[in-house]
């Protein structure tokens, strides 16, 4: 296993064991960059590890089912299905926030992270955002 995967697996554990800002911090650059389909592009540490403290906030027993799991020179990728219950507030981009939805989620999702120096420097993550607003029962009727 290199540096690449041992960040990425890191980064999944403390996704699925709620870990503080300060466990999330350590994983980035100070100048890391993140693009989600949720948040945008997100530039720099701070704004990623709020990113991350929003998320496991709003589902706080999120588990995650890897399906594949690569590492290709500096960066590793995962496929695989994020699940949980959102008990927590949905903080939207627009700086709105949404009371917790009581639904279970289960998001099939791919992320890459691209690691100089034990650090996360790029980060990559896309899934069916439409999905998870559905599945959240945030969505008009069809």
């Amino acid at each position: 296993m290199g540096q690449a995967r041992d960040v990425m697996d890191r980064l999944t554990d403390a996704i699925t064991t709620h870990a503080d800002a300060k466990t999330f911090g350590e994983l980035y650059a100070d100048d890391a960059v993140a693009l989600t389909p949720d948040g945008g592009e997100i530039r720099g540490r701070d704004g990623i590890v709020q990113y991350w403290r929003q998320m496991t906030e709003a589902i706080p027993d999120g588990t995650y089912e890897s399906v594949h799991s690569y590492e290709v020179g500096d960066t590793a990728i995962d496929e695989g299905y994020f699940s949980g219950r959102n008990t927590g507030p949905i903080q939207l981009p627009t700086g709105e926030t949404l009371p917790a939805t009581q639904k279970e989620i289960r998001i099939r999702g791919v992320d890459f992270a691209t690691v100089r120096d034990g650090k996360i420097v790029e980060y990559r993550l896309y899934f069916d955002e439409m999905d998870f607003l559905g599945q959240l029962g945030l969505l008009p009727p069809s």
